[in-house]
Order: structure tokens, then sequence, then C-alpha cells
């Protein structure tokens, strides 16, 4: 029987591999012949430095990798909408490093990088530690602009309006200001413009949302002022709305006049181009760009991103450093989980091929993404990207999306393939 799309990439998730253009799959490599091993740092924990990480040690034991993460837990974004909407534990999302050590033999410290010095080819950490490296890889996921389009939001202000787009102290806060509604209250999300981390992510926390307050409090509300006309998987989230939340949600869209331009948290306010509106609890989502670490380096152009090479992912504004994930420019890729854990294995490949003096092989990239409308409902997006004329270019044959008007059962196995898909990338990631 032909193997389906969705059981090939399964298979190349759990076989820690990337496929080449040609078609075949590249193994472990043997360690290299030089007496000195060569030295990799990894700036950040999470899907594309984690994944790098791991896998540059799985394709050549004999390169020495070094993974610099200021947190000892590292809180997924996968799932963590499930968390919001009471559906999973906190713990479900938290993922640690023991893995990398244990079996990969990934020297994991756990500090923070604040500065790097591209001409010595070092990292210095803020507890005094000086890193040096051959190559350097950095996935710093993404920062905020601050005050950008949503005037009067700004750091402060998100400790009483969070975004909650990063686990850890802002993503517990909203679930508080959630749990703690009054029902009949109004939850509000405001949505950045493009290009922002997990395209599909604000609506797939309106569903969860109300999948909770359908239950828990079925008088209230949930309003999405949006900065997009039109967003990932669109029809399917609408029709879900529609059969699971009628009435529940509503959504304005920039045409609409769904662009947020002011932001009053004191007086729980929000200002859109539709009007002024009088919220309990605001989910309020940044303009992003690059981490700070790719910023503050040079390492991101006028867009707030970084622009690399899509062959092997270095930098084009600074040579030996490899810029994974959210932060960089990928062509037609997302930034998600899933794109981030490709783009690191094809990273890895490339860095081995250029500790070697080779040239890197092109590759072909994949991105996955489920998600949950409620417990027992999944829908989901897949694409294959190939490196052509020097862009990551999505291959229009190897797109996939759900279906329409599909039964029930088909949602029920879509859910069940969201928690498998997120227990498969969390062990190729974390080396688990």
């Amino acid at each position: 029987m032909p193997q389906t799309r969705r059981q090939f990439l399964s298979n190349v998730i759990k076989a820690g591999a990337v496929t080449t253009t040609g078609g075949s799959v590249m193994q472990a490599c043997s360690k290299p012949t030089s007496a000195i091993a060569p030295r990799v740092v990894v700036i950040g924990g999470g899907y594309g430095g984690a994944t790098c990480a791991k896998h540059i040690r799985y394709f050549d034991g004999g390169v020495n990798v070094t993974l610099v993460e200021p947190k000892r837990q590292y809180d997924t974004c996968p799932l963590s909408n499930a968390v919001l909407g009471g559906i999973e534990s906190e713990s479900a999302v938290a993922k640690n490093y023991a893995g990398l050590r244990k079996n990969f033999d990934v020297d994991v410290i756990h500090d923070t990088a604040t500065a790097i010095d591209p001409d010595k080819r070092v990292v210095a950490l803020a507890g005094g530690v000086a890193l040096a490296y051959d190559r350097l890889v950095i996935s710093p996921g993404i920062s905020f602009r601050w005050n950008h389009i949503f005037a009067g939001y700004d750091e402060k202000a998100s400790m009483s309006m969070p975004h909650a787009w990063q686990g850890g102290e802002q993503f517990s806060l909203l679930k508080k200001q959630l749990i703690d509604m009054k029902d009949g209250g109004v939850f509000a999300i405001v949505v950045p413009g493009p290009p922002f981390r997990c395209p599909p992510g604000p609506y797939e926390r309106a569903s969860l949302v109300a999948h909770y307050l359908k239950q828990a409090k079925p008088r209230s509300k949930i309003l999405i002022l949006d900065a997009n006309e039109h967003f990932s998987k669109q029809d399917l989230f609408e029709e879900a709305w529609r059969s699971l939340y009628p009435g529940l949600i509503e959504r304005i869209p920039i045409s609409a006049g769904g662009l947020v331009d002011g932001i009053a948290p004191k007086d729980r306010l929000i200002n859109a181009e539709a009007g002024e509106f009088k919220v309990d609890v605001a989910n309020v989502i940044p303009f992003q760009q690059a981490g700070r670490l790719a910023v503050d380096h040079g390492l991101a152009d006028e867009t707030g991103w970084c622009p690399v090479d899509h062959k092997t992912f270095e930098s084009t504004r600074i040579p030996g450093i490899h810029v994974l994930g959210d932060s960089c420019l990928a062509g037609a890729m997302p930034k998600s989980a899933s794109s981030a854990n490709s783009q690191a294995k094809v990273c890895s490949l490339a860095i081995i091929s250029l500790l070697r003096d080779q040239e890197p092989e092109a590759m072909l990239y994949h991105n996955t993404c489920y998600s949950l409308v409620a417990p027992d409902y999944g829908i989901s997006i897949s694409a294959m990207y190939r490196y052509q004329d020097n862009r990551i270019k999505l291959i229009e044959k190897a797109a996939g999306l759900s279906p329409l008007k599909a039964s029930m059962e088909y949602r029920s196995r879509e859910a069940d393939y969201a928690r498998s898909w997120y227990s498969s990338i969390n062990a190729d990631s974390f080396g688990i």
C-alpha cells in the first residue's frame, strides 16, 4: 500500500532523518578524522536549538556540542492552548534536557548568552564563562515590539493584559485571569500582523478558551480583534466555531476595523478602528521580531528578522553563525515548531559538511501543524518544501489540509493524531 504523506512525515520525525532532494535518507555519519574535535555552540533550547544540538551529535559523534539555555524547563507552545482551556495539565507541556545529556552527550549549560564575538568566535555567558566555537547556532525565538501599533502596550502593561505567547509567568497569569473572570465577561484576543510565531495559534486559543467558557461560564463571549484579513486554516476553524460554539466567538478582521491602535490597561479598554471595547480579560499578542540576541548582534535586517542562506541557515550578515526557527526568514516556511525542527536537521547536516570543508547538499523541508478546536476535534495542515533557486519554496503537490464537512469520527482521529505528533516531535527534539 502506498505510504500517505502523514505516515511519511511521521517516519521522518521518528527516524531523526532528513531527506535529500535526491530522495535518499542520510543516517549517522562517521567521526571526522581530525584529532581536534570541532566545537559547535547552540544558543536556545527550543525546538530549533535542541533539535540541532541533538542531530549534530546523532549524525556525527565526533563533534563537541554545547547547548546554552537559561531555563531548566522548556514550556512548549504546542499544546499550551489545551492547558489554557483546561484540557491538559501544565506538566504536559514541560520538557527538560536530560535526554540530550544522557542519550546524545550534549553539554547543556543553563546560563544566558550575553555577547557574541564573531571575529574571535567566542560566546560570553552571564556567569562568566567564555565558549569558543567553530560554528555557532542561535535559535532565540521571538522578541516583542513593545508599543508598536498597539500604543500603550509595553512590557509593564503585559502584567495586567498578558500576551502569554511564551511559557512561564505570562501563561500562568492569563490562565488565572480566565478562571477568575465572571460569567458573562468578555475575553479579548488581540492578534498582531504577520509574521508572528504560530500563525494558527490565536485561533486555536480562541477555540479552546471557548470550550472552557461553554462549560464553566456559558454567558461569556470571546472577541478577536485581528490585524489580519485571513488566517491559517480559517475555513476549518470557522466551520468548527459555527458547529461547536455558535454565538460565542466574534472576530473582527482588519477590513472591518480589527486593527488595534491603543490600549488602556488600567481601564481594561482596547481602542480599535471599529471602536472602543471594554473587556474583562485581554490577551494582547504584540507585533514580533527576532529574539533580542539576534537583533542586538546585527543578525536581523530592517524587517526585524534574520536573513539566512536557505541551504545552510548560515546568516547572510555574519559568517559562521546559523540562525534557526522563529527568528529566521525561511522563505515559504511558517514560524512553527515543526518548521524549526525541520530546519534544525538541515542545518545540522550542513554544519557537519562545512566542518569537513564539503559542500552541503540541498534538502527537503517539512511543516506539520495540528490544531485542537475541542478535546476530540482536530484539524491540520501539512506541507513539504524544497531548496530551489536559492530559496525554500513550497511543493504545491505535497501540501495538504483537513477537509471541510468531515465526520466527527474524522475530527476525533485528527485530535488523536495531534497528540501523537506532539509526542513524536518532543522525542525527536529533546532526545527523550
